[in-house]
């Protein structure tokens, strides 16, 4: 009796030690049952004890399996068996998978599953002498939606608040970069889109799959876009407003997505840094340092450096015409004799050279002379040929129709 009191002294105290000194841990999150509803995987899981478990840093096929009771099996004889199928070195982190081990004394895996993504799972089958290795694609539905009325808020949060993903948000900023900057987008402005939607098992939400239409009233002005393929050879999608003119245009509105305009060009402003009047011969934009800045047309860099006033810049020649340049970068990421593609990253917003604050001072030269890019009236994209045009306005006619009635035009 007293060597059982000793042990139980003992035993206290370490606990006692272990719940005063010992931080805290705090078990990793387990996906408890698949996110679709043949959550079996064709398997009846009352034959089997079950694991459902995630991927963690640092695992892979090898050392998840070598843990398990698989018999006399060696891991890199299962890896080549299965190598048709699966490549085991595409496991990723924090991915889905499951074990059914059976339910005698020797707890052996008898099926692992392994779930990469929402839409697929890959089913390996130790049951048998060869290990069987087979991928399984859930089916997709696809639903078509109409949603409008007027913004609430920013355009995330208004197709947020509709269950809409934030991808189509994305989706939509890059179709109407050329027309609208939707930093100035205001609530009560309308809009109404029409979009495709995926459900696993005609259930589970998995993502928009295409924009079909959509207008944004920017500025007191109903702006449309249409998508339409004017060469089946090609596939290439344009967008297009109601009578059939191009969205895209030679420039972006803007080199930094949901930026805010702090200085306008003028010939006569009051420098901040330098406390005189002088011509201020750009436009600034203001951004969190870091913020990537795009070059606004396909050119050729022509000239990367440092000066003491504009700081880290880049400028790019886009043809015999015009000419951009982006100041006070933070770091520049293109070299000299560079070409560069509409939209493409350029650099990352900085302080640098004379500067208050993190911004990008947008400088534009039209044969050779720096002039106002807001006032000026730039090229347009790829125009709607006269072959395509009937056609076209007889397409979009019912999604127009459509737009109107759920926008309130």
């Amino acid at each position: 009796m007293k060597q059982v009191l000793i042990i139980f002294i003992v035993l206290t105290s370490i606990l006692s030690c272990n719940e005063s000194n010992q931080p805290e841990i705090k078990t990793k999150a387990k996906i408890v049952k698949p996110i679709a509803e043949d959550s079996d995987f064709g398997f009846n899981y009352s034959e089997f004890n079950v694991v459902h478990d995630t991927i963690e840093r640092g695992d892979n096929f090898g050392t998840i399996i070598s843990k398990q009771n698989i018999g006399d099996r060696k891991v890199f004889e299962i890896v080549k068996s299965v190598r048709d199928t699966f490549n085991v070195r595409y496991i990723r982190p924090n991915r889905a998978y499951t074990m059914l081990r059976s339910k005698d004394k020797t707890n052996k895996l008898q099926v692992f599953v392994y779930q990469p993504d929402a839409l697929s799972y890959y089913v390996f089958d130790f049951r048998d002498s060869t290990v069987v290795a087979y991928k399984k694609t859930r089916p997709i539905t696809i639903r078509r939606r109409t949603i409008g009325g007027v913004l609430k808020g920013s355009l995330s949060e208004t197709l947020g608040n509709a269950g809409v993903e934030a991808a189509l948000a994305s989706r939509i900023t890059r179709i109407y970069s050329w027309s609208i900057d939707f930093f100035k987008l205001k609530k009560g402005d309308r809009f109404a889109v029409t979009f495709t939607e995926r459900f696993i098992n005609d259930s589970v939400y998995n993502g928009v799959e295409d924009l079909e239409a959509s207008f944004f009233e920017y500025k007191g002005k109903i702006i449309y876009a249409f998508p339409y393929v004017q060469n089946p050879a090609s596939g290439k999608v344009g967008y297009y407003d109601e009578d059939g003119k191009t969205l895209k245009n030679f420039f972006l509105k803007t080199p930094i997505k949901f930026s805010r305009l702090t200085s306008r060009f003028s010939n006569n402003r009051y420098h901040p840094v330098q406390h005189r009047w002088k011509a201020h011969k750009g436009t600034d934009y203001a951004a969190p340092r870091g913020t990537p800045i795009t070059t606004t047309a396909s050119g050729t860099v022509i000239r990367t450096g440092y000066t003491a006033g504009n700081g880290n810049y880049v400028k790019v020649k886009h043809n015999s015409t015009y000419s951009t340049q982006y100041l006070h970068m933070s770091k520049i990421l293109v070299r000299h004799g560079q070409h560069v593609n509409q939209g493409d990253v350029i650099g990352r917003v900085g302080s640098t050279g004379l500067a208050t604050g993190p911004h990008v001072c947008y400088r534009f030269w039209k044969n050779g002379r720096q002039v106002d890019a807001l006032k000026l009236k730039l090229p347009g994209g790829e125009p709607m040929r006269s072959a395509n045009r009937d056609r076209f306005l007889k397409a979009i006619e019912p999604l127009k129709l459509e737009l109107d009635s759920v926008g309130n035009l």
